[in-house]
């Protein structure tokens, strides 16, 4: 005698009818899709913020006020974060140091940003970007951070922009358990990023403030620090401006045979000097090829060989973006230069990208 087993339908939840049903009719977008668009900081999405305010800081920085989605980890005084802001249509990535005290009340943290000549995000995070807007976010990182054990004398060196890390842990309370002095340096008074906190700081005695004003006084160097700071190279000291001032206070440190004590912070260690056209590497396919200003990445790398991802020519757009992991580009419809060093996470379309220098495509 034969038996036939009979399987019972399984069952089925309503939920996953619902969510069945719900990603029918939003083909060829999913839930997720619609969801981002009403509660974009909600828990389980990817982690967003959304600006609430940028506040002027100087002629050329402002403080932006960012709440985080509900994935946001939080972070330690000294670190940064990654902004994933889009640009004229481009997701463009860069780091920012986080000025804001951890675990505020309200949530919200705060970017401060110093605009930079033809710097395409910070120029629009300074002077464009509206509140509302939604920024993509990595979790905080960084190891420019006074250690759990506080040294009981602090030497912070900056310029600039530099000042922005140092600001959050100043925020943090760190001139409380440490006798902390602060030589800054910046073109003129009014530059001087947080320059009245700073000075309402150093008036309460709560640090010893040296500002250098560099349009009247000149560069800061480091043969001047004994006298500014006799006691410099006993306390441990944290370093954050351009790359000139740090190749020197590195070489200053290390000659006295001191760099456990130095901590330095290097914002962009790489320097793009675009041109027209250049040295294109294609990193995965380990091809590099010589391509003029007027030649579109897709073609330049198709002659070459790599297999470049495309529906350009069936009118299926943007296919054929990948990412830049450093160099320039140059938008052959309008001119416009796009620049990246390695995490900036930026995205240009081959078929209308043409090389502006030297350049390394991740394909």
């Amino acid at each position: 005698m034969t038996t036939t087993a009979s399987r019972r339908p399984q069952k089925v939840s309503f939920r996953d009818r619902l969510l069945r049903l719900a990603g029918a009719v939003t083909t060829p977008l999913l839930p997720g899709d619609y969801l981002d668009l009403v509660a974009p900081l909600r828990a389980g999405a990817p982690l967003r913020g959304r600006i609430l305010a940028v506040r002027p800081e100087t002629r050329d920085a402002a403080t932006v006020v960012i709440q985080p989605g509900r994935g946001w980890q939080g972070h330690r005084p000294g670190q940064y974060v990654r902004l994933g802001v889009d640009v004229d249509g481009v997701r463009q990535w860069r780091a920012y140091s986080v000025t804001s005290v951890p675990g505020a009340a309200d949530g919200r943290i705060t970017v401060t940003v110093k605009a930079i000549p033809d710097g395409k995000v910070s120029n629009h995070l300074v002077r464009r970007v509206r509140p509302g807007t939604i920024v993509q976010l990595d979790q905080a990182q960084g190891d420019f951070v006074v250690p759990a054990e506080t040294p009981g004398r602090v030497l912070f060196l900056t310029a600039g922009s530099g000042i922005t890390p140092v600001m959050g842990m100043l925020r943090a309370g760190l001139h409380q358990r440490a006798d902390v002095v602060l030589v800054h340096s910046a073109p003129a008074r009014d530059d001087v990023i947080f320059g009245p906190e700073l000075r309402a700081l150093a008036e309460a005695g709560a640090l010893r403030l040296v500002e250098r004003h560099t349009d009247t006084d000149g560069l800061l160097g480091v043969d001047e620090l004994a006298g500014l700071v006799p006691d410099h190279l006993d306390r441990q000291t944290w370093a954050c401006g351009p790359i000139g001032m740090l190749d020197a206070i590195e070489g200053y440190w290390e000659a006295n045979g001191l760099v456990d004590r130095l901590h330095t912070e290097r914002f962009r260690p790489t320097v793009i000097s675009p041109g027209e056209g250049g040295t294109v590497t294609f990193s995965r396919a380990g091809v590099t090829v010589e391509a003029d200003g007027a030649t579109p990445l897709l073609d330049a790398g198709e002659q070459a060989g790599v297999l470049m991802p495309s529906g350009c020519r069936m009118g299926i757009c943007f296919g054929c973006v990948v990412p830049l992991r450093e160099g320039a580009v140059r938008d052959l419809r309008n001119g416009d230069l796009t620049t990246a060093v390695p995490g900036d996470g930026v995205l240009v379309q081959t078929c209308v990208s043409a090389a502006a220098g030297t350049c390394d495509i991740e394909l």
